[in-house]
């Protein structure tokens, strides 16, 4: 598979202060305890990069390698750096060249090796307060640290079906760089420490936006890239979407527990999105890749069914979006399938069949979800519409 996108350039040096996922502890090399840095950062350091290597842009400030470079599940993974800078200005549509970068800075010295920090593409990590933990073009530890808790809860890639990137390391930028990028910001200073994910990604399609190759609009370039060739492969590719998107709606269910004060908690999502902060990977499994506001939420015994409700419509436009966009290219490519609703239900069923956190039934004229919990507790389960027959 070929990653698409604008290519980007970044230098490799020794990270000095890193924390490992424990789970993929044995992954170790030199690149997976680098930090990587575009030419105008780069440039900042009095030391040489130990390796230069090509990555392909995803999203406003991450790079993702052009090659896999591991296999779990069968599936290819890529690894994906998280907060190597952006080009474009956080409160304007400026690029963030080099000479209005260095009017923001007051120390001369500084300023002069911003303005004289190579010749090409501009990519910096500012130290401009953003999302409240985060520095902008940066990742903060505060979020990086909650990405590797929460994909520390997985197995490998999996949290009881539903599907993550995983951050294998968090790494540390070095102080004169971490100095000089917190003194580049508009209004606000960020205080905390800057670090980069180090991630697994199976690829850079995003659901609706933050990416040059997105569902909403390149479904068509998305069916080639993943080479779907045949109406056979169409469907392999709906039911595993369907199945993991079943899943990301159905979070809070699959990791309940409850608490010694007779609460109850689960996993939630907090300004993060389905159309966003997921990725699709080759075979139509939807992974989420920003973990960062994934958190834990605890709600009385009689809120369990409001908090369920409530996580099922958060996202389930964007998966039935999403849903007709492939659809709609494999109808296009291999001719139509009937009824919508019909379709839809038959994909639904072989979908959940092996999921342990969902039983269907029939129920007026309605395919009902029966969300099951972690707890096995009948009480709490949930009876959800996901699709209204023609009756008459």
């Amino acid at each position: 598979m070929k990653i698409l996108g604008s290519r980007v350039g970044l230098q490799l040096f020794q990270a000095d202060e890193r924390i490992t996922n424990s789970q993929f502890s044995q992954f170790d090399s030199k690149e997976l305890s680098a930090v990587y840095l575009p030419d105008t950062m780069a440039a900042l350091l009095d030391v040489k990069p130990f390796e230069v290597g090509q990555f392909v842009e995803d999203d406003n400030r991450g790079a993702i390698s052009p090659s896999p470079v591991a296999t779990i599940d069968g599936l290819d993974f890529h690894l994906s750096v998280k907060g190597i800078g952006s080009t474009t200005a956080p409160f304007s549509y400026q690029l963030l060249d080099r000479e209005y970068l260095s009017s923001l800075v007051g120390d001369l010295k500084l300023r002069s090796r911003i303005r004289e920090s190579g010749s090409g593409v501009s990519r910096f990590i500012t130290g401009e307060l953003w999302l409240r933990g985060s520095p902008y073009g940066g990742q903060g530890v505060e979020h990086a640290s909650t990405a590797l808790r929460v994909s520390e809860m997985a197995d490998m890639t999996s949290i009881n079906g539903f599907r993550i990137a995983p951050v294998i390391r968090v790494v540390y930028l070095p102080e004169e760089v971490e100095r000089a990028a917190k003194s580049i910001y508009w209004y606000r200073r960020f205080n905390g420490r800057i670090v980069q994910e180090l991630r697994l990604v199976p690829s850079n399609i995003r659901v609706y936006f933050h990416s040059g190759s997105v569902m909403g609009r390149h479904m068509k370039r998305v069916f080639d890239m993943f080479v779907i060739d045949s109406n056979e492969k169409a469907y392999e590719f709906e039911m595993n979407f369907i199945r993991s998107c079943i899943s990301l709606l159905t979070l809070f269910p699959r990791t309940m527990r409850l608490r010694e004060d007779g609460r109850y908690s689960g996993l939630d999502f907090n300004d993060v999105w389905l159309d966003k902060d997921a990725v699709l990977a080759p075979d139509g499994t939807v992974f989420f890749v920003d973990l960062e506001g994934i958190e834990e939420r605890v709600v009385d015994e009689k809120m369990v069914a409001d908090k369920i409700e409530e996580q099922l419509h958060r996202s389930l436009y964007e998966f039935m979006f999403a849903y007709e966009q492939i659809e709609n290219e494999r109808a296009s490519r291999f001719g139509p399938a009937g009824d919508r609703r019909m379709q839809f239900e038959m994909l639904v069923r072989e979908a959940v069949k092996d999921d342990r956190f969902i039983d269907l039934t029939s129920e007026g004229g309605s395919l009902k979800l029966i969300i099951k919990n972690k707890l096995d507790e009948q009480k709490l389960n949930k009876s959800f519409s996901v699709v209204d027959r023609d009756v008459g």
